[in-house]
């Protein structure tokens, strides 16, 4: 049996070149992601989540590069390829959802022709073979009398029924793994439920895997099998979704589910985050987090938190952080794989 990951990400920094300094975005992120896999990524704004996911599938805006570390699917190495060889990747093997679906539509073209030439591009089909396949893709994302919509434009479409379309999209070459930033946080509650049932389904019934990244934490309860904590470009704490929201290790990890609204609790006040993220060409030394967290002590704001390896589940091992001090033990802890 072949117990290699789908997805390793190993040490990644990513660097952005400006006229005041060179900004950290990424640094020495590391996970792994196995096939039929929900990874829920989380964090503020500016933690580097959708950096993560751009890496990956090679859309880095320029000048952000990739400065150390590797990026593997299914064990090749894709982060060292060229701009002509990652387009064959994209699409084909990692497909992407983005927040808005406007900005991944062609608001000139209609559904059909969008879904159409996606499916010719990566694959031999013929054009009525490709439309019959659209066709299969709309229904199966839910999208009503797919056949009749199929002529329709993107403004046709509500915001649910256009991000259905952009998963139909982004499944049209049957992808090995799906980068889903934000993909419901335009949406209201009723649709976002359908949305990630249908990911959920998707992951289940075709062994897809998707990294998901949200800020939405009731979001990453309800689909993530895993979820992993960033703050200021960095993975402070990685588990499986039961034991992080059970016994969460870092202080920052503790402090944003301590922010989340509990209905159960009206008279339990929330507790918001005091402060910022930190600037990037400006952090602070030590554990970034210190200026913020009410355990921090003189230690926290030296020394950056000591990391060594384990691999306590078989063949699966994921780096391990740890802080030796009282009050604050946190790793990123792997989940066993079962």
């Amino acid at each position: 049996m072949n117990n290699q990951p789908l997805l390793e990400v190993r040490n990644l920094k990513v660097e952005i070149p400006t006229r005041k300094g060179t900004l950290i975005a990424l640094e020495d992120v590391s996970f792994n992601l196995k096939a039929g896999e929900i990874l829920g990524v989380v964090g503020e704004s500016g933690a580097g989540k959708s950096m993560v996911g751009n890496s990956i599938i090679g859309l880095l805006g320029k000048p952000a590069h990739i400065t150390h570390g590797e990026i593997l699917l299914e064990g090749k190495r894709i982060d060292n390829l060229s701009d002509d060889e990652m387009e064959k990747i994209r699409g084909k093997n990692i497909g992407a959802i983005f927040q808005d679906p406007l900005t991944s539509l062609n608001p000139l073209f209609t559904i059909g022709d969008q879904l159409i030439e996606t499916i010719r591009i990566h694959s031999d089909l013929s054009e009525k073979e490709a439309r019959e396949r659209a066709i299969r893709l709309l229904v199966a994302t839910g999208v009503p009398a797919a056949d009749k919509r199929m002529d329709n434009y993107p403004h046709q479409f509500s915001g649910g029924m256009r991000q259905r379309v952009v998963i139909a999209l982004a499944l049209s070459a049957d992808p090995k793994l799906i980068i889903a930033d934000e993909p419901t946080t335009a949406l209201d509650v009723s649709v976002q439920a359908q949305i990630i049932e249908l990911l959920k389904k998707l992951c289940e019934e075709n062994g897809t895997a998707v990294i998901l990244v949200t800020h939405d934490m009731g979001v990453i309860a309800e689909a993530a099998d895993r979820v992993a904590v960033m703050y200021a470009g960095r993975l402070v704490e990685l588990a499986d979704k039961r034991t992080l929201f059970n016994e969460p290790r870092h202080p920052y990890t503790r402090m944003l589910l301590d922010a989340i609204p509990d209905l159960s609790q009206t008279h339990r006040r929330r507790t918001p985050i005091s402060g910022e993220v930190p600037n990037p060409l400006s952090p602070p030394t030590g554990c970034p987090f210190h200026p913020r967290c009410p355990l921090a002590n003189e230690r926290c704001r030296k020394e950056m938190p000591l990391r060594q390896m384990i691999d306590s589940h078989g063949s699966f091992s994921e780096l391990v952080t740890q802080q030796k001090k009282a009050g604050c033990n946190f790793s990123l802890r792997s989940a066993a794989q079962t």
